[in-house]
């Protein structure tokens, strides 16, 4: 995507880790501009994956950081992480686009399918158009904080820890409802005839 945010950096501050650039970009807009640009790859892919629209998907990620620079003086650790901080204003923002517009939110299959069976690949699991529409359709029906957790967890590759800062849990729920996530996904594939065994056989939790 092409990116707004054009800034005159120095070399040193790439070294900086972000607790500390915070602090500088209260005040400095290279500051800023370098954690807008450690961050716009991921945030833009993880609004991506929850609008399915590249459209708006810049759109709502140049809304992240306008809203993140606009409010940065304010911004204080406390535990959550600026990374956190930023998926947190992605999360409400999609979450304003979905109700605004009245759509359903789209997670690629592909990115996570691999989590219900870690021996199958994607394309000897979905042969066909049609097996693939039943998998995205029951992602569909999961509840958007499930939706939320595998796109962090299968599109990000953020580790349960990370999850649990963006989401405001522990780590040990993110694993909870990781795990009851995987079981109601693999029960409502069965009911499709699209994976062999009894529900909630054979989950395997990946640990972060």
């Amino acid at each position: 995507m092409a990116k707004f945010w054009q800034r005159k950096s120095k070399q040193n501050l790439k070294d900086l880790p972000d607790s500390e650039l915070v602090v500088l970009a209260k005040s400095n807009n290279d500051a800023f501009g370098e954690l807008y640009e450690r961050y716009v790859d991921k945030i833009y892919r993880y609004v991506y994956y929850r609008t399915g629209n590249q459209h708006d998907a810049e759109d709502l990620t140049a809304r992240v950081f306008f809203r993140a620079m606009s409010h940065i003086e304010n911004y204080t650790e406390r535990g959550v992480p600026f990374q956190a901080w930023l998926y947190r204003i992605a999360h409400n923002l999609v979450a304003n686009w979905h109700r605004d517009r009245s759509r359903r939110k789209i997670i690629p299959l592909e990115e996570f399918v691999t989590s219900l069976h870690s021996d199958t690949p994607p394309d000897e699991l979905a042969e066909n158009a049609e097996e693939r529409e039943f998998l995205l359709a029951a992602i569909r029906r999961l509840p958007a904080e499930r939706q939320q957790l595998l796109t962090l967890k299968f599109v990000e590759r953020l580790s349960n820890a990370a999850i649990a800062d963006i989401m405001g849990r522990t780590e040990g729920a993110i694993k909870s409802l990781y795990h009851r996530t995987l079981i109601a996904l693999r029960e409502d594939l069965q009911t499709q005839n699209l994976l062999p065994g009894n529900p909630g056989e054979n989950i395997q939790s990946k640990q972060g």
